[in-house]
Order: C-alpha cells, then sequence, then structure tokens
C-alpha cells in the first residue's frame, strides 16, 4: 500500500523525536500498519510558511473519534505546531491532556517533536522553524518537502562535514555556477559560503563564545545549497514561469521534481551529483542544438586586434552560390579570401575552373559566416553578401570588441519552451511547430515524415500541450458547437424541417443539436486523429486543400488540418496503409484505435537549428516571445524580431496526392415547409466549411476529386 506524499511528510518529523515514535509505532500496532494511521490523526504539524490555523483543528479532532475535543475549548492548551524552534536545553513538553493511551477508536496524538540533542542538528531544527524565507522563489510546498528530507536524517546537515563541504556539494555547487549553460541565472541558485570555524575560548572543553554563531551559520548554508539545488531541478524541468500569466493557451503538463526526491538522488551521489542535478535539463536533439548555439553565441569575444582586419569585398548581385556553381563572383571570393585562383590538379584530376565554387571556396565562406553569428553552411546567401559589404568594422562593440550577431534572449526563451514537452520525448512522438505550419512525426528516435498544417489564427489561436493520440475516425461526423448554435436555436425551434443548410438537425428529448454528415464537403475532411484534451483540439483533414499552398498558414480556428492525411495516417497507425484507409472512404463512419498510444505535441519555436546546422528563426505568431522575455528577466520589452515572410525558410515541394473517387452522396430529402420557415433558412449563417467552430459565407464549390 503506497503512502502519500504528505502522510511521508508527517511521519518523517514524527520519527525525528523518541516519544513520537514510539507513539507512533503503539498507534500503527492498533490499527494495523503504518499505513493505516491518518497523517492528521497521527500528528499536527505546522511550517513557518505555513502557520497551524483553525482548519488543521478541526480536521485533527473529526479524526479524534466520536469522542472528540472541542476545538474551541478554553481548557485544552493550544496545539503543537511541530517545528517549534527550541533549544537541546529546552526540549518540548508533552501535552498531558493529548496523553492518552491509544486505542482503534482515538488514534494517538503526540505533541511536538524535540529538537536533537545533538548542537548541528539542533541548529538545523531550528533554522526550519525560523520564518526567514530559505530562498526567495521557494515555495511553501517545497520547504515542507525540505523539511521532511531533513527530519528523516535526524536534522543533520547533508553536505557539510567537519566544517567543509562534501565531494556532492561540490559538484552540485559547479553545476548550480554554470547553470547559464542551459540558459538558466546563476543568481538564481547562489552557492553559500562557508564560515571559518570558530576557535574555542577555553581549549579544555571546546567551548566557545561564537560556537553557537558558527553552528547557526553552517546550518544556513546547509540548508540553503539545499534549496538551490531543489530550485534548480524545479526550474530545468520548466517551472520557473507562470505560464497562465503568458496565456491561457500554454497548458503543458510539467513534470515537476519534489525537493525531497531531488536531494534523495543527490546527497549520496559523490562527485556525480552535479551530473544528476544537471540531467533534470531536457535531452532532446533540438534543445541540445540551440544550448550548442548558445554556448559558440556566449564564447570569449575576440578583440579588433588580435586578428588581421578584413576589407569589405562588395558583389554584384546573383544567385545563391552552393558547390558544383559556377558563377563570375567566385574569382572575387577567391581572392578575398586569400585563396588559390583555381582548385590545384591532380594526377587523376585537371585542375579546376577558376569560376567554379568549390569546396574550398565554401570552407572559406563558412569560416567566415560563424565569426558573423551567421550559419555556417558555406552557401553564399543573401545574408552572407550583406556581412562580406560591411567588413569588419561593423558590428565591433564597446572597446575595441567584436561580437558575434545573434540574439542570445531568442535561444534562451525557445530551450524554455523544450522544458515544457519534458526531459525525454521518449522514440515515438509527432511534433507540430506552430510557428513553422509544418508537423513531423518520429519514430525509434528518427524522424520518418513530415507534413504541412494549418494552425489557429492570431485571434483563435491553437493551444501548446502534450497529449495522448488514441484512436482516428475514417469519414467523421460533425457538431456545431454549442457557442454557434446558440445564436440559431430560436430559429431551429419554428423550423419544421429535418435539414439545415445540408446539416442534419437532430432532437433529443429537449435538446437541439446540428450534424455535419460525413462526406468529402464535411469540415473535418475524410479523417481524423483525436487525442482527448481539455481544449478539445485535434488533428484532421480539411476539404480546403488548396489552402496549404500559401506560406502563411495560420487560417483555423484552433485544431490542426494535417496536409495529405491519409499519408500521416500510413505513418501513426499500425496495419494501415494509406491505400487501405483510401478503400473505407465514403463507407460510413469508422474508428480505428491505436495499439500504443501515440504523444502529440503542440509546441513552439521561433528559433531552430535543422538537421544540417542551420539556425533558423520564425515569425512570432502569437506575440508569446516579449512576455516570455520579461518574465525570464532577459530584457527587451518589445517583441522579438520578426522575419518576414517574403525571407521565410523555403519549404520541401508540397506533395500532390493522387485523387481518389468518392460515392456521390445522397440528395437531402426536403420536406414542405412554412413560408415563414423558408425565411428563416435564408436568413441563417452559412454553413461551416473547412473548420468547426468558424462559419465562413458563400464557401467555394467543392471538386469531386477531394484531393
Amino acid at each position: 500500500m503506497s503512502v502519500s506524499r504528505s502522510a511521508q511528510a508527517a511521519l518523517a518529523v514524527l520519527l525525528a523525536g523518541s516519544v513520537a515514535q514510539g507513539v507512533l509505532t503503539t498507534a500503527a500496532s492498533a490499527r494495523g500498519g503504518l499505513d493505516d494511521v491518518p497523517p492528521a490523526a497521527a500528528v499536527a504539524t505546522a511550517t513557518p510558511d505555513k502557520p497551524f490555523d483553525g482548519d488543521r483543528t478541526s480536521n485533527l479532532d473529526k479524526a479524534s473519534g466520536p469522542d472528540k475535543a472541542s476545538a474551541s475549548d478554553p481548557s485544552l492548551p493550544p496545539p503543537a505546531t511541530g517545528l517549534e524552534a527550541v533549544t537541546p536545553s529546552e526540549p518540548a513538553k508533552a501535552d498531558p491532556a493529548r496523553s492518552e493511551a491509544p486505542s482503534p477508536e482515538r488514534p494517538a496524538v503526540t505533541a511536538a517533536p524535540t529538537a536533537p540533542s545533538d548542537p548541528q542538528a539542533a541548529a538545523v531544527f531550528n533554522r526550519l522553524a525560523a520564518s526567514a524565507p530559505l530562498l526567495a522563489r521557494l515555495t511553501t510546498k517545497e520547504r515542507e518537502s525540505i523539511q521532511a528530507f531533513y527530519a528523516l536524517g535526524a536534522f543533520k546537515p547533508v553536505w557539510i562535514v567537519d566544517g567543509a563541504y562534501t565531494p556532492a556539494a561540490k559538484a552540485v555547487a559547479a553545476r548550480l555556477a554554470a547553470a547559464p549553460e542551459d540558459g538558466l541565472d546563476a543568481r538564481a541558485y547562489p552557492v553559500p559560503a562557508l564560515p571559518k570555524a570558530a576557535k574555542p575560548d577555553n581549549p579544555g572543553t571546546g567551548e566557545s563564545a561564537a560556537g553557537s554563531d558558527n553552528l547557526a551559520a553552517l546550518a544556513e548554508a546547509d540548508l540553503k545549497l539545499s534549496a538551490a539545488a531543489a530550485l534548480y531541478a524545479r526550474d530545468a524541468r520548466g517551472g520557473r514561469l507562470n505560464l497562465a500569466a503568458i496565456s491561457r493557451l500554454i497548458t503543458p503538463t510539467l513534470d515537476l521534481p519534489a525537493a525531497d526526491t531531488v536531494l534523495s538522488s543527490l546527497a549520496g551521489a559523490g562527485g556525480s551529483a552535479g551530473d544528476l542535478l544537471q540531467a533534470y535539463n531536457p535531452h532532446s536533439p533540438g534543445y541540445l542544438a540551440l544550448k550548442s548555439r548558445l554556448s559558440v553565441a556566449r564564447a570569449p569575444a575576440v578583440k579588433e586586434d588580435a586578428r588581421p582586419a578584413a576589407a569589405a569585398l562588395r558583389l554584384p548581385p546573383g544567385p545563391a552560390l552552393r558547390v558544383g556553381m559556377r558563377d563570375a563572383r567566385v574569382p572575387l571570393l577567391r581572392a578575398h579570401f586569400d585563396l588559390e585562383s583555381r582548385k590545384a590538379g591532380t594526377l587523376d584530376a585537371p585542375p579546376g575552373d577558376a569560376e567554379e565554387y568549390d569546396s574550398g571556396v565554401a570552407a572559406a565562406v563558412a569560416g567566415f559566416q560563424r565569426s558573423r553569428g551567421l550559419p555556417g553552411n558555406g552557401v553564399l546567401n543573401v545574408q552572407t553578401v550583406v556581412a562580406l559589404a560591411q567588413g569588419a568594422g561593423q558590428g565591433a562593440g564597446q572597446a575595441g570588441i567584436v561580437r558575434p550577431v545573434g540574439d542570445d534572449a531568442a535561444l534562451i526563451v525557445n530551450m524554455e519552451r523544450w522544458r515544457w514537452l519534458g526531459s525525454d520525448l521518449g522514440p515515438d512522438y509527432v511534433l507540430v511547430n506552430v510557428p513553422e505550419f509544418r508537423l513531423r512525426v518520429f519514430r525509434d528516435g528518427r524522424q520518418r515524415d513530415e507534413a504541412r498544417v494549418i494552425v489557429g489564427k492570431p485571434d483563435s489561436r491553437t493551444p501548446l500541450f502534450s497529449g495522448l493520440m488514441e484512436y482516428a475516425v475514417v469519414n467523421p461526423s460533425w457538431y456545431v458547437p454549442p457557442s454557434i448554435l446558440k445564436t440559431m436555436l430560436p430559429k431551429i425551434a419554428s423550423y419544421g424541417g429535418s435539414t439545415w443548410g445540408g446539416y442534419e438537425i437532430v432532437r433529443r428529448g429537449g435538446h437541439v443539436s446540428l450534424r455535419q454528415p460525413p462526406g468529402e464537403k464535411n469540415a473535418l475532411g475524410f479523417i481524423k486523429f483525436m487525442f482527448p484534451n481539455q481544449h478539445a483540439v485535434y488533428l484532421h483533414d480539411t476539404p480546403n486543400r488548396s489552402l496549404f499552398s500559401r506560406s502563411e498558414r495560420a487560417l483555423s480556428h484552433g485544431c490542426i488540418r494535417v496536409d495529405d492525411p491519409f499519408r500521416f495516417a500510413d505513418v501513426v497507425l499500425p496495419n494501415w496503409t494509406e491505400e487501405r484507409l483510401k478503400k473505407l472512404v465514403g463507407k460510413g463512419e469508422r474508428t480505428i484505435r491505436l495499439e500504443h498510444k501515440l504523444p502529440v505535441h503542440l509546441a513552439y519555436f521561433t528559433a531552430t537549428v535543422d538537421d544540417g546546422g542551420s539556425y533558423r528563426t520564425l515569425p512570432d505568431l502569437y506575440g508569446y516571445d516579449a512576455p516570455m522575455r520579461a518574465a525570464l528577466g532577459l530584457g527587451g520589452g518589445g517583441a522579438m524580431a520578426r522575419v518576414s515572410p517574403a525571407i521565410r525558410p523555403s519549404e520541401p515541394t508540397r506533395r500532390t496526392a493522387e485523387a481518389v473517387s468518392v460515392p456521390a452522396p445522397p440528395k437531402p430529402r426536403h420536406s414542405a415547409v412554412p413560408r415563414r420557415a423558408v425565411r428563416a433558412s435564408a436568413e441563417a449563417p452559412a454553413p461551416e466549411f473547412g473548420e468547426p467552430g468558424l462559419w465562413t459565407p458563400n464557401p467555394a464549390p467543392v471538386s469531386r476529386s477531394w484531393w
């Protein structure tokens, strides 16, 4: 039988005192085991961050059985607060009013545990009972968890032995100092300095007037290092921002580790404790690529006098050059980078062409690109031509320092977004990058497929979260959302027909709904992929497939429309090929369940590093970058520089699927309706076409070829 975290914390405090431990054992034997002891009945505890209140007293009395004492009884002494600051010479006294023999009807209730007899442990005990915070951002729950962790160790220091830090403490401190490597702020995790050992006034007894202050300082350092480690682990998992303040549509399920779990794993890890702490950061390739880019951007700046100044090179206009191409600008590049006029010949090959853009020229261009903070891909593109025209003098900072061009804040913001997806994405998952309008499918850790998608408009945004795809539906129906239907109910109620603008009117009891039957005009297309979530969004097909040819595809009401959905289904649905699925079109609604649920991540990355190592930025579609920069303390309250749609990175050529024949849907049967009802139908909004939740008038005619 498992024990809840609150029960573990209460039991930990009980175990710290010998009196509490004995009573707990008696109560456990009477109740049949520790698992059966209610936490509130076992001990009444409070922390400096969470004082004892009347509700806890009421809960305690309710747990005491039918003959409970009233919390308002003035004859009873005030309840114990758990970790009250006491000294070893003044142990807490047991409450005689609560010293009754335990019984199955009335569980034992004990007084607060006494401070440990060991002076150093007592100093830790008293510091935990003090009202001063350990760290400003440490939550009450985390402090309670730290208290429980120390109680299990009889409040002895974890990181300090004989006045010095242990190897595990030094490894943790080193990792905290290196927090900027992962885009975190080292100032948020201060490593306390150890006090100097106090010299005893009486060498014979070892007593010192400053001894108590020294013990208190050691306790402070030990606890603050624990607090810093716990806070680092929480932030590494994505817990340093209030995401609801950025948008209510950002709702990832964060796997935040408990403080006691973190400290338990680190305390006994010795010199590898730092590696364990760093492992709370994401391990996904996308995160590691941004981390590497951040490391390069933060490399020590190079002084101008440390390298020869390069003159500006103004090249005539021309296309982007890649290895193997010929161009009249190549000789100018060779002279600029001090290369041979042509590639030297060998026994097997003649000398190269002077105008050939070979690997040697590309390598020189790549080195120049990296020195200017550009993607070092060796392609002579527009950005590189502009940088060459600027020369070495451009971009020089203060005091003659040449710094790489780049935006650290953009990297840190997007590294933070990787934390929302968890530390490890696993081998199989679907990743939708909303600002990129693309979906990727990964199997066994490798990308298997990608597709263009249509996402929510800025005023009807696609939410950001992770879910589990459970099933797909071929030939789905669609029901008009209540938010739209309520505006039409008066007209529908007076309408006597069974259809409304191509929709079926469904009456069940006193409820009325509009259903769009399956077919090529259905708003969901021929297939939808379901991963239940609080936002009621999903992946689906659409009859408006011409929209996928646009470069800007923020057109939906929140759901994600998938280009070539049957090819996508071929990858995510086991045992169902694209051809087999298309044979189901027009044969009635069919649900296909996945044998293993597939994670789906709806993400928002405006800065990425692609497989070729090229750094890419994307428009901040929903305006999330600026508030995140402000919340992370990165400055620059304004929005990030947006990439013009005209220079959006080119996409792979869209695959055009072959047309399939679709059975013609039966013509709807119309019953005779009164003239008044006909007018109501004419005044009704046009049917929803292409996306649930968004009515668009005058839909364009749809071809029989549903592609």
